[in-house]
């Protein structure tokens, strides 16, 4: 199967989910939908999650998926399963009950901190990381308790290294490409990428042209990404995202509008680049075309991160 840890629909219950069919020449998969990040309370993430889920239900070819055995046969199917995620903590409001509340809604993934210092801790695009709270470590807990998987991307290196030790169970960086193959403030350190692997998790390269290279969204620059990071870390903890923006006009607006999120790397390559759908289920093929075995090419695709769903994710009541 081929699974995207990471893809962005416009935040508004009037988002078009059909848009995830887009997915589907992949012959079935999985897809990570981000529900909320920094500028989102509660109430407007619940909004939006709920309005993704009726969404789901009622669009032919795509299915909520509760567990690991519902990917599995969805993606046997040739459909799509889909899960949310969120990025940061303003959609928990401060309270770590919430984490429970959304994993009966889907929510598989959460990134603590996005790009700039919270509560729990520091962000990948601030000066000084002093690591991750006590409130920070009370969330990893939770959500270790949860079956909600921690993510490092957006968040600052010394904070990733504290959620790390404090895990006990695997930590993935989403959507985070490799900082010594193209230094970028978003992407990762290899200490970063081995810490992360040490707990069980996955690293997901992504399809963002400014994380990839100077604006490159292709598939040549995302396999130099993956093969780079699975000399560092081993096959086994390598896989894929897209972090596509399906609302990619209003995020570019975005990046002019909300300066205090961003910072000029963002922006230094003329507008941002994303890779579509219809590029990135030809990972595989290139992949193939680089030499690679059926074996280690499923493991990046998909089977890493199912794995790490298989050791985190608890059964939903």
């Amino acid at each position: 199967m081929l699974w995207d840890q990471h893809a962005c629909a416009e935040l508004v219950e009037t988002a078009d989910l059909r848009e995830l069919h887009r997915y589907r020449p992949a012959g079935g998969g999985l897809v990570s939908l981000n529900v909320g990040f920094a500028p989102h309370g509660p109430e407007v993430a619940a909004s939006v999650l709920r309005s993704f889920r009726a969404q789901v239900e009622s669009i032919e070819g795509l299915e909520l998926a509760a567990s690991v055995d519902d990917v599995d046969r969805i993606a046997a199917a040739g459909d799509t399963a889909v899960v949310f995620d969120l990025e940061d903590i303003a959609p928990l409001g401060g309270d770590l009950d919430a984490v429970a509340r959304l994993v009966t809604q889907g929510v598989r993934t959460l990134g603590p901190v996005y790009n700039h210092a919270n509560a729990a801790g520091g962000g990948c695009l601030d000066a000084v990381d002093e690591g991750l709270t006590a409130w920070g470590r009370d969330l990893v807990a939770e959500m270790n308790a949860r079956g909600m998987v921690p993510d490092g991307s957006h968040v600052g290196a010394r904070t990733t290294f504290d959620m790390c030790a404090a895990s006990t169970r695997p930590v993935v960086f989403s959507h985070s490409n490799l900082r010594a193959v193209w230094d970028h403030p978003r992407n990762i350190t290899d200490d970063q990428a081995r810490a992360v692997a040490d707990t069980g998790g996955v690293v997901g390269v992504t399809g963002v042209g400014i994380f990839l290279g100077p604006n490159t969204p292709t598939l040549e620059a995302m396999v130099r990404h993956i093969e780079y990071a699975v000399e560092v870390v081993g096959i086994r903890h390598v896989g894929v995202s897209t972090d596509f923006s399906f609302d990619w006009e209003t995020f570019r607006i975005a990046l002019a509008d909300t300066p205090a999120l961003y910072d000029s790397s963002y922006t230094a390559w003329g507008p941002v680049e994303w890779m579509p759908p219809e590029t990135f289920i030809g990972i595989g093929a290139a992949l193939a075309a680089r030499g690679w075995n059926d074996t280690d090419a499923a493991a990046v695709l998909g089977g890493n991160f199912r794995r790490v769903a298989a050791e985190s994710w608890e059964p939903l009541s």
